[in-house]
């Protein structure tokens, strides 16, 4: 490890330890449901992240949906939203996840929803709850994510000044209007030298989740590197893809949902449907994806990876290898896993390697992608900041 790569490495683990890092999750769930033809046999692992897609899976009548995450402040998120179903109605619920804030938090909390999180997430609420009393910050301009989403709302609105356009280009009527709004007043304003000087630091990216192996992956793999695949992604998502229904873009730049325009969990309807009983299905627990499979004594149908093995694909590539045996001992027939990836290619998961049956295999013999698929898929991500999807079957 070279020095730049110390220095990086020390940055990202000051921003991550002991920090919550995402506030909402940064995945379409729209294809997942689609790339998983979830059912009611199957038992679904997913990396917590802010637990969002673990209800949206729920709402699909999945028998398990079991969220894992390392970082118990993750948990946290997912169990105050559990929570919330159970003990909220609807409009204190949607004042709370949806608009990011709730004028009567404290009493909210002590006499409804407290009683319900494990102790860990009780003392962390007792001292975080202030993150949903701000009346200048949201719930989603805190944590790591919500930072950057606040830092980039300040450039909009007091450096280059187009919140204006902003507005206008998220509630345009076609795509053409998009289109034109973002050609004519954001492209040029936007993309600045300072925005692409600060979105070339590691400390940046850091900030969003991005270790220094994803920034190399992109580096590596995209013409013009990270800025210029930034860049692009952006531009994809205001003036090639329709942002009506784009709730992920619109939380980071507004710091609210709306009713039209939200995740699926706090649609009213769905709601219903969690506190009828489908929230019952969702399992959280704080543990490694292979420390919760080796404790685990059942089968796991469907695996969502998110885009973690990007984390692990540079100095500890051992780990994968840990992980990738823990999926396949635990690995029911007919099982699939999903993950996206910073990098437009992760030939190196094929060459993670495991016993099978007495005999060393490498992954890459055992799955069996669906490449036309993911690639369809791909091409709709509302969040469009991923390199590649991927879906695999796992060989019985």
């Amino acid at each position: 490890m070279g020095p730049l790569d110390w220095v990086s490495g020390r940055v990202f683990n000051l921003v991550h330890q002991n920090n919550l890092v995402y506030n909402t999750c940064w995945e379409d769930p729209r294809l997942d449901r689609v790339a998983l033809e979830l059912g009611p046999q199957d038992s679904v692992l997913v990396i917590t992240s802010a637990g969002c897609n673990a209800l949206d899976y729920s709402l699909t009548g999945p028998a398990e949906v079991h969220a894992v995450d390392m970082n118990p402040r993750q948990n946290a998120v997912l169990e105050l939203k559990l929570s919330g179903i159970r003990n909220l109605e609807y409009d204190d619920f949607f004042q709370l996840f949806g608009k990011g804030r709730h004028a009567d938090i404290r009493s909210l909390y002590q006499d409804a929803l407290r009683d319900s999180l494990s102790p860990w997430s009780q003392a962390y609420w007792d001292r975080w709850l202030k993150f949903f009393g701000g009346k200048r910050k949201t719930f989603y301009f805190r944590g790591a994510s919500g930072s950057f989403a606040r830092l980039i709302n300040i450039y909009v609105d007091r450096v280059i000044r187009v919140r204006p356009w902003v507005d206008a280009i998220l509630n345009a009527d076609s795509l053409e209007e998009q289109r034109e709004i973002y050609d004519k007043h954001l492209r040029k304003k936007f993309w600045s030298k300072f925005m692409r000087f600060f979105m070339n630091r590691d400390t940046t990216l850091s900030l969003v989740g991005v270790p220094k192996a994803q920034r190399r992956q992109v580096e590596n793999d995209y013409e013009g590197g990270v800025v210029k695949f930034v860049q692009d992604c952006v531009e994809a998502v205001f003036a090639e893809l329709p942002l009506s229904d784009n709730y992920f873009w619109r939380v980071y730049l507004t710091g609210s949902y709306e009713p039209y325009c939200c995740p699926e969990y706090l649609k009213r309807d769905n709601f219903e449907a969690l506190k009828g009983g489908l929230a019952d299905r969702v399992h959280v627990h704080t543990d490694s994806v292979q420390g919760f499979l080796e404790k685990h004594d059942r089968p796991i149908s469907r695996f969502v990876l998110l885009d973690h093995m990007d984390w692990m694909s540079d100095h500890f590539f051992p780990l994968l290898e840990s992980e990738w045996q823990a999926i396949l001992n635990r690995a029911a027939p007919q099982s699939r896993v999903i993950w996206r990836s910073g990098g437009l290619c992760t030939d190196w998961v094929n060459d993670v390697t495991v016993m099978l049956d007495g005999k060393m295999r490498t992954v890459g013999e055992l799955l069996t992608y669906n490449p036309e698929l993911a690639a369809e898929l791909h091409a709709k991500d509302r969040v469009h900041t991923y390199g590649s999807f991927y879906i695999a079957d796992i060989a019985a």
